[in-house]
């Protein structure tokens, strides 16, 4: 589809403004995939938040820039590119390592994400560190525990006295 020159610029702002809103951007070479399992990754990612499609590497390298995100290497740009927009940055990198498992053809190239740039080797090991749900939850459980376990060291020297004083009524008896 061959696009016109206002068109490309209307396209590459409307990009820029969505990697701006998410984020969050994974750069993925795409090249041997199906159809059919580009779709199935989409429909894996929709659940974290993220939109996976292939973008044309002049208007990405345009958009890229009108988002103000420096420090991206040209191989990013080399190939046919595939890019993963928004998400929790934990939740979308697992999603990538787990696809990549079943199919080869998806290459993971780099991440950006509030203004750190991480290559393939520190995407996979983001995908290890666990979704912002499952961090805060492991948080809310060890809060409880301690909260817990302060109150029954609280509540020990005045249960203990009533055992003192129970075992003195019941010596009296």
């Amino acid at each position: 589809m061959n696009l016109t020159k206002e068109q490309k610029k209307q396209k590459s702002q409307d990009l820029s403004a969505e990697i701006t809103n998410g984020g969050t951007i994974f750069f993925t070479a795409y090249q041997g995939l199906k159809f059919v399992d580009m779709a199935d990754l989409r429909v894996k990612l929709a659940p974290t938040g993220a939109k996976f499609r292939v973008e044309r590497n002049t208007i990405l390298n345009h958009a890229m820039r009108q988002a103000k995100i420096e420090g991206a290497d040209e191989k990013l740009f080399q190939g046919p590119t595939a890019v993963a927009i928004g998400g929790d940055v934990a939740a979308v990198a697992k999603v990538l390592v787990d696809f990549q498992k079943g199919q080869e053809a998806l290459k993971l190239r780099a991440c950006y994400s509030d203004g750190t740039w991480y290559d393939d080797k520190q995407v996979k090991q983001l995908a290890t560190i666990g979704t912002k749900e499952e961090n805060l939850s492991k948080l809310a459980g060890a809060l409880y525990n301690a909260v817990a376990q302060s109150a029954q060291v609280l509540q020990a020297p005045i249960r203990d006295f009533a055992y003192v004083i129970a075992a003195l009524e019941n010596k009296q008896k």
